[in-house]
């Protein structure tokens, strides 16, 4: 079956002349809506997990759900601090501090199941290790030298 031939440009997205990568079919403001909305959503399930992780199928507690919202509240806060900051970075400690974040956020889950604090910090370094190398990789093979996107 016979395919058309590339062609050099491309499609159009943001300014008039620019040709890079796929279109942008949703608006600012979806953008922007994800943005602030998935933090809190994350953060709300994050919390809720910590907590009943916490309880272990006790009974709910005003305390319980205290613990919860402090750290959905908490969660939230440092998702948006590294959702912000993180780029500003060489790809090295912006991989590493997006890693750390997430190896950190399950050791804590993990040690809210009553396990040792070695076990939790063993499987946080690991967490934080995995998604390191994914990370590094990603932005290592979509930066050139100075960090700077490769061109599409």
């Amino acid at each position: 079956m016979a395919h058309a031939a590339p062609t050099p440009g491309g499609i159009t997205r943001g300014t008039p002349g620019t040709t890079r990568g796929t279109p942008d079919v949703f608006s600012p403001q979806v953008h922007r809506a994800v943005r602030y909305g998935l933090p809190v959503v994350l953060g709300l399930v994050y919390g809720y997990w910590a907590a009943a992780n916490r309880r272990d199928g006790g009974e709910i507690t005003g305390w319980n759900i205290l613990f919860g919202f402090v750290t959905a509240l908490a969660f939230i806060v440092l998702c948006l601090a590294v959702a912000t900051f993180a780029p500003l970075l060489k790809r090295e400690l912006h991989s590493l501090t997006k890693s750390a974040f997430a190896g950190a956020a399950i050791g804590f889950l993990y040690s809210q199941t009553g396990q040792s604090v070695l076990r939790s910090t063993v499987l946080a370094l690991a967490v934080t290790a995995g998604v390191f190398v994914v990370f590094f990789y990603r932005y290592y093979t979509h930066e050139d030298g100075e960090g700077n996107p490769l061109p599409r």
